[in-house]
């Protein structure tokens, strides 16, 4: 009598395996319980002038939190980027207000400015060998006295203002900074960039040679040069993709509120990071989800804006903050084990 063993190769895996190797799985999850919790405890929350207010607390935080989470899967970090869209914004509205540049070749001109900073954080990390976390708290500090410096020396105070008189500056707003009406409900168009930035960067990991880079990169450099990964062009490449994105929300928001504080964007960078941890990304980097740092922003602007809906005090919500974090590590390092038994 014989007996024939399956392959386990051959066997079709489940839906809960293929639900567990996927890093924004906990996401997911946590988004739907907030997303219930509020729904339950406040009315305005479900409907559609309430969904537009979370879904735009959630774009531009969701914007930088897929950038972040590309870096973080990398195995960097990136300090800078909060103060970076502040910085942008700056750039942009000094050129267009006091230098009189149309709007949208101040923005080209913050877009250069924009990749340069990302493109030396990059080669100086690699450079020096020095961790990104001290190579970007150098450049935050640089750029926060760098935006206080120079908008007191253009506007004598910390604010610049007047873009609405701008040349070129309806054409660039509509293209950052109007709404889009569905319903009869105005929606941001920052949440049609978010949903744009999400779904390419998503692409990129899953579908590109450069995304399985970017995989390699962040689980083994040694490694990953060992076997031709470009491990300096990629890392420069996804520090440049952090500075655009700030760039574009620093865009988005000087063309909707057509002013910019000197100190904007200061503490962000925690937000962001925050929100790909909640995603599913791993501070030591090679795994995480570009849709899983999405969700993660979703459920910040969910909470927030619920939160106020509510009627409680705004205080909680760091409270919440907190909360999350540590459940999401301890969810996504359970999620992980499990996809690491699938996978064998």
């Amino acid at each position: 009598m014989t007996t024939t063993t399956l392959d386990e190769r051959l066997v079709k895996p489940t839906l809960m395996d293929r639900l567990v190797v996927r890093p924004e799985i906990g996401a997911l999850l946590g988004a739907a319980v907030v997303f219930l919790f509020f729904s339950l405890v406040t009315d305005k929350f479900f409907s559609a002038s309430g969904a537009a207010t979370w879904l735009d607390d959630a774009a531009t935080l969701g914007i930088m939190a897929v950038a972040v989470s590309l870096l973080m899967i990398g195995g960097e970090f990136d300090l800078s980027a909060g103060v970076m869209t502040a910085s942008t914004s700056l750039v942009t509205a000094i050129l267009a207000t006091a230098v009189g540049w149309n709007v949208w070749l101040a923005l080209l001109a913050s877009l250069v400015f924009a990749l340069l900073v990302g493109t030396f954080n990059g080669w100086l990390v690699m450079k020096t060998g020095l961790p990104s976390f001290i190579v970007t708290l150098g450049t935050f500090l640089a750029l926060q006295g760098l935006n206080l410096g120079v908008t007191r020396l253009v506007t004598g105070t910390v604010q610049v203002s007047g873009m609405r008189s701008t040349d070129g500056y309806a054409s660039a707003g509509f293209v950052f900074a109007s709404t889009v009406n569905i319903g009869g409900t105005p929606f941001q168009i920052s949440i049609v960039w978010w949903i744009g930035v999400t779904a390419v960067a998503a692409w990129l990991l899953s579908r590109t040679r450069f995304g399985n880079w970017i995989f390699a990169v962040g689980g083994s450099a040694a490694s990953s040069r060992a076997v031709g990964v470009p491990v300096v062009r990629t890392k420069i490449l996804l520090f440049m993709g952090t500075a655009l994105a700030a760039w574009l929300v620093g865009s988005i928001n000087i063309l909707r509120f057509a002013s910019v504080q000197a100190n904007q964007g200061i503490g962000l960078e925690f937000q962001y990071i925050i929100a790909a941890v909640i995603g599913g990304c791993l501070l030591t980097g090679g795994y995480g989800s570009a849709v899983g740092a999405a969700i993660g922003a979703l459920i910040f602007g969910m909470a927030r804006q619920g939160i106020v809906f509510a009627g409680w005090d705004s205080d909680w919500f760091m409270l919440f903050l907190g909360i999350m974090l540590l459940a999401a590590v301890l969810v996504n390092n359970a999620f992980r084990r499990c996809a690491e038994r699938v996978r064998r």
